[in-house]
């Protein structure tokens, strides 16, 4: 597929660039227009489809860590450190240090956490 690009005015007489990229291509692309126009000195918003701003997890969250994703996950379903090492056949401990971030959490116990949160186990990892 073509990249195609389109120019033309809005009802407020601001210009519109409308690209039609490959899918694959599509978040490249995004970001380099952002970055050349953010080195221009325009403040970029990126909007949905219907005209809301977005922003990414990485934006909202930049600290974020499997350890955090674990430990919030864990208390928005109340569930306490004893009962889920409990569902998992590891040690209130082990839990612990995987919230702390001083234990990694594997992938092989990530794909365990998907089952008992129900939310991709790579969100673990």
């Amino acid at each position: 597929m073509l990249a195609e690009m389109k120019l033309c005015s809005d009802a407020e007489g601001r210009g519109v660039i409308q690209l039609t990229v490959p899918p694959a291509s599509t978040m490249k692309v995004a970001e380099a227009i952002r970055g050349v126009l953010t080195l221009a000195g325009h403040k970029v918003r990126r909007l949905n489809e219907e005209g809301e701003e977005w922003v990414t997890a990485d934006e909202v969250f930049p600290d974020a860590s499997p350890a955090m994703a674990l430990r919030g996950l864990r208390g928005k379903e109340g569930i306490t450190q004893a009962e889920l090492a409990a569902r998992l056949g590891v040690s209130q401990n082990a839990i612990s240090e995987m919230e702390s971030g001083k234990r990694p959490i594997s992938t092989k116990m990530a794909k365990r956490l998907e089952k008992v949160f129900n939310i991709p186990y790579k969100v673990f990892l």
